[in-house]
């Protein structure tokens, strides 16, 4: 009978685990997180790009990483390569990244059981009146205690609570990517704006420095007829009025220059003394780009900050199902097992102990706790997908900002310059006629400011433009595409490695490493220009 018995009892528990285990497969096969697809938005056939825009055919693109090479200056090309590698801003943002990548890291962790080893050992003494004891008791007072033991603990991912933790921060950690990507790309514009505003003073300069000398002899002319008795001293005191204001305004327009200059040093990281672009006389019409631009579907995928929105829309959905979990019960299995002794005895099987536990826990009441938790999830995953949609209609602004920006300056730059040739015109009659003597010097005057505001506003024109088509192709992404946004390389260490833990696995970028030559502010250690002429 007692062998029956243990018979059945045998079966028993082997059905009963059978069938535990395969409750257990079904209920953690149950994903509490709802169905994410990403939102579907209904967009115009075409953008209405006019020359020199054009919708770009399959094979064209901005270059990839390297965007700026459009405009053909090989300055700045170099200034935004070191941007790319020494910008304390963006080496900022990729240690964002880095540590979304680590908190990937810790959450992963809970999948795995967690294993410890304790051992400790102390000498112990209780008081002679204690409770309970005797006064004739011959009970010990002091004694030795000793033990060792190794402990497991694992918490069952029954409503796969921990899974979508992980899935959530693998969408933040691509969030963070995709914001790295952003900040990059913002930094590399600012810096391309800049460098085209410069050049703008340099244009400027370089009109400028011609009309002071022109504006020179002009004094000198009539200064020669004030001697002959030709022209009156009011003609001597405009001309020189004239030349001084100019000359003025250069030194205004200098101090302009001198201050981008800086802001230039700063973004490549480098003190502003000893730094210097040189000016140059230049043609900003050679700077012109053409740009591809694309479909308007395209633009989803091609902007960093249109994808990281989404994936923090996705991430929010997976919120959800970690929510919703909280209603179910925890299960959490622990054991130790280890050896006691009041001595040395501690390999004596006798001294061994162990301990086996399932714990269940789950939630009666909390005062409303879990459901507040899980609407405010559902909010959560509400605003970021209003923010999604917010972000995407704001690119489509900035693209047709860009659009419309170059277009019209483009057609105001060719008025600029209808106007500019008028007024030198006006401005070469009006000195021949002064000299022939046929009109007063007023009229020179008033001609050779309307030449010099034609000249400075056709240039400031052309720098606009130029600062549009970088925000342009800002606004269209940079040539940056969704492709490029890690997916499966986020974990930051293998499971079994313990060494070489400084940088995370998969990071290569220079940004991310400590260079000891990045403190030279001086550029010196780096050896990299920073005298850069053309």
């Amino acid at each position: 009978m007692n062998k029956q018995r243990k018979r059945n009892q045998k079966k028993y528990w082997k059905n009963f685990r059978k069938i535990s285990f395969s409750v257990l497969f079904l209920i953690s096969a149950c994903d509490l997180a709802p169905h994410y697809e990403p939102t579907h938005f209904i967009l115009p056939d075409d953008w209405q790009g006019t020359p020199p825009f054009k919708i770009a055919q399959p094979t064209d693109h901005i270059s990839r990483g390297k965007w700026w090479s459009i405009f053909n200056d090989p300055i700045l090309d170099q200034l935004e390569i070191q941007l790319g590698q020494s910008n304390p801003d963006l080496q900022s943002a990729a240690e964002t990244y880095i540590q979304s990548r680590a908190i990937l890291g810790e959450v992963q962790s809970q999948l795995f059981p967690q294993l410890n080893l304790e051992a400790g050992g102390g000498r112990y003494k209780a008081s002679h009146k204690r409770l309970w004891r005797g006064k004739n008791s011959n009970s010990l007072i002091e004694e030795n205690n000793t033990q060792y033991q190794a402990s497991v603990l694992w918490e069952a991912d029954l409503w796969r609570k921990i899974r979508n933790q992980i899935k959530m921060q693998k969408q933040l950690a691509q969030a963070s990517a995709a914001d790295y990507e952003s900040a990059k790309l913002s930094l590399e514009a600012d810096l391309a704006r800049n460098y085209m505003l410069l050049r703008g003073y340099d244009a400027q300069n370089t009109i400028l420095n011609e009309s002071v000398q022109y504006y020179q002899a002009a004094v000198d002319i009539t200064r020669m007829r004030q001697i002959g008795a030709i022209a009156g001293g009011m003609d001597v005191s405009r001309a020189e009025n004239q030349l001084a204001m100019t000359q003025a305004q250069q030194t205004e327009i200098q101090a302009q220059r001198a201050v981008v200059e800086h802001v230039i040093a700063v973004m490549v990281n480098l003190v502003p003394e000893g730094f210097h672009i040189a000016p140059i006389k230049t043609n900003l019409n050679s700077y012109s780009p053409n740009i591809p631009i694309g479909l308007p579907s395209s633009l989803l995928q091609r902007r960093p900050d249109i994808a990281s929105a989404e994936r923090q829309m996705a991430a929010a959905n997976r919120a959800i199902g970690v929510s919703r979990a909280a209603f179910y019960p925890d299960i959490t299995i622990n054991a130790a097992s280890g050896f006691e002794d009041s001595g040395f005895g501690l390999t004596n099987m006798a001294n061994s102990m162990w301990s086996a536990a399932i714990q269940g826990t789950l939630p009666i009441f909390q005062g409303g706790a879990r459901r507040a938790a899980l609407q405010k999830s559902w909010s959560v995953y509400r605003q970021t997908r209003d923010q999604y949609r917010s972000i995407v209609l704001n690119a489509f602004r900035e693209v047709e900002d860009g659009l419309t920006l170059t277009q019209l300056l483009s057609k105001k730059i060719r008025q600029n310059h209808v106007a500019v040739e008028a007024a030198l015109r006006t401005q070469s009659m009006a000195m021949s006629l002064y000299t022939g003597g046929l009109t007063n010097y007023l009229d020179v005057v008033v001609a050779q400011n309307t030449a010099l505001t034609a000249q400075i506003a056709e240039v400031q024109s052309k720098v606009r433009q130029l600062q549009s088509s970088v925000d342009l192709i800002k606004a269209l992404g940079g040539g940056w595409h969704a492709s490029e946004m890690p997916q499966n390389q986020l974990a930051p260490f293998k499971p079994l490695q313990y060494n070489n833990l400084r940088y995370p696995n998969g990071i290569k970028s220079s940004v991310t490493i400590e260079k000891p030559q990045d403190n030279d502010l001086t550029g010196q250690k780096r050896r990299i220009k920073t005298d850069f002429k053309d």
